[in-house]
């Protein structure tokens, strides 16, 4: 059996990636900082019959996602897929207004976090001359918009260092995907709106966002495609939504 670490498995696309592949047939690390929310991921992966196993720890702390996977059994420490989920924005301030903390969460998290985990899986995939690595991205990676300024470098990092790693792979069969969704109803407005529930459901108003479930059947399929296939890049987005910065509103 497969086995498929995902983080930022607590909600929104990293929980329902965790799920889905769980219903393809993979043994699931669910990994997040909040051990409440990823007991209740546990718990919808026990009651589907998945094997499944959780990791608490900040991607932000290296040590901690290093000593977090040297716990698990041998018989769980051959991951096949590593889902680099967990990321977040923070605020829409114009980037000369923009709040230190704010960015260097994003830039902890988003950049910085992906690399610790690929650093800490990669090495045995390559090893076994297979594996697969999902990063989900954004469109906002593709061109920034207005007030996105910092959360789109980052994601245009992302993207960036999934080409890179694809390269550096290439001579291997583990295989790299960058996953770009465009607008996905979870909680990703309300952390960034700082918990205001009223401000993030504006986001949405007008026009029917993509769900967490979506995304996840993305990731599915990429995963699932003939050893000899590589989808490199998959950019999803709301029937009414055009790019970044246009949406449509009914």
């Amino acid at each position: 059996m497969k086995t498929a670490l995902i983080t930022g498995a607590t909600s929104g696309i990293g929980r329902a990636c965790a799920l889905r592949l769980a219903r393809a047939g993979y043994r699931i690390i669910a990994t997040g900082r909040n051990s409440e929310k990823l007991d209740n991921v546990m718990q919808q992966l026990a009651d589907s019959g998945a094997e499944a196993r959780a990791l608490v720890f900040d991607v932000r702390d290296r040590e901690a996602a290093r000593l977090a996977l040297e716990s698990l059994p041998e018989e769980w420490r051959e991951i096949d897929v590593l889902v680099n989920n967990a990321g977040l924005a923070l605020g829409l301030e114009p980037e000369y207004e923009g709040l230190w903390e704010d960015w260097e969460t994003m830039i902890d998290t988003n950049i910085k976090g992906l690399l610790v985990m690929t650093r800490l899986v990669v090495p045995e995939m390559v090893k076994r001359g297979r594996g697969h690595v999902v990063n989900i991205g954004s469109v906002a990676g593709d061109a920034a918009y207005a007030g996105g300024n910092v959360y789109c470098a980052t994601k245009a990092a992302v993207k960036t260092l999934s080409d890179g790693l694809r390269i550096d792979v290439a001579g291997t069969s583990v295989r790299v995907t960058n996953v770009k969704p465009g607008l996905v109803e979870t909680n990703f407005s309300n952390v960034r709106f700082h918990g205001d529930d009223a401000r993030a459901d504006n986001v949405y108003k007008g026009i029917k966002p993509l769900t967490g479930d979506d995304i996840a059947d993305v990731v599915a399929y990429a995963v699932e495609a003939p050893e000899h296939v590589q989808i490199a890049e998959v950019l999803v987005l709301a029937t009414h939504q055009a790019s970044g910065s246009v949406i449509v509103r009914k």
